[in-house]
């Protein structure tokens, strides 16, 4: 029900060699594994607004936890 889309790594370089940075971001984060941003975007969907208000994907926030884990402070900006 809320699996993410398997988008490989040939994949996204050749949307970076297209320039299709606004379809890489959707498939990065609303269509992956951005369960908050997805929701975002379905109540938009609703409403009739067009944005897309994309979270931090839960693959990043794993990895944040790894280096953390390895005693690295890291801090995030959300801006």
């Amino acid at each position: 029900q809320f699996g993410g889309q398997r988008f490989g790594e040939m994949e996204v370089w050749a949307l970076e060699a297209y320039g299709a940075s606004y379809t890489l971001q959707e498939m990065l984060t609303v269509k992956s594994d951005d369960v908050a941003g997805r929701t975002k975007v379905y109540e938009n969907i609703v409403k009739g607004e067009h944005k897309i208000d994309a979270g931090m994907p839960e693959s990043f926030n794993v990895l944040t936890k790894e280096i953390r884990s390895l005693a690295i402070d890291i801090d995030l900006d959300r801006n």
